[in-house]
């Protein structure tokens, strides 16, 4: 639960990096605002892994999720900033640098019998050359963007491409 001084501070990082949210789904911003007046446990992060050629992403194969985003619970204390960055190590053995601003906030239910969680999607850019390792049971893979990937979060592929093609127009102006 978040509660205390340290609450206090992850909170208001939480709500710092949904303002800075590149996209918004499912209404998360207004969801933020009534869930700030309650408790609110737990928060979910992830990382949107992308290749330098904006052509591939990451994606670890979850048990029953299938096909999803390194990710999971923000733990008590842990900015999700921090959760993101130490899932992503966990489940695909990659220490990346995370981008600035976090690719997108969204509010869903993880399980059928669980309460909606805001959850916060970070990006990092990594080359496809870097190993990838992770958890038992749990493979990483890359992906081509266009390719299909089965995910019990189908809208996710739709997410992940248009922020991945956003990143991608936004590195071609950078660079000219």
């Amino acid at each position: 639960m978040i509660h205390g001084e340290t609450g206090k501070m992850i909170l208001d990082a939480v709500v710092a990096d949904v303002g800075l949210a590149a996209l918004e789904f499912d209404d998360a911003r207004a969801w933020l605002e009534g869930a700030r007046h309650r408790p609110m446990e737990p928060l979910a992060a992830e990382v949107w892994v992308t290749d330098p050629a904006f052509g591939h992403v990451v994606l670890v194969k979850h048990r029953w999720r299938g096909w999803v985003p390194p990710g999971g619970k923000v733990e008590p204390g842990e900015t999700p900033r921090a959760a993101a960055a130490r899932e992503l190590a966990e489940e695909t053995g990659v220490r990346a640098e995370l981008l600035p601003a976090p690719a997108a906030v969204s509010v869903r239910s993880y399980h059928s019998d669980w309460s909606p969680t805001l959850g916060l999607s970070y990006a990092a850019i990594v080359s496809r050359d870097v190993p990838l390792g992770g958890e038992s049971g749990q493979p990483p893979r890359w992906f081509a963007l266009d390719e299909e990937w089965e995910s019990v979060f189908p809208d996710d592929r739709d997410r992940i491409r248009a922020h991945v093609r956003r990143l991608a127009a936004e590195h071609s102006v950078g660079a000219h």
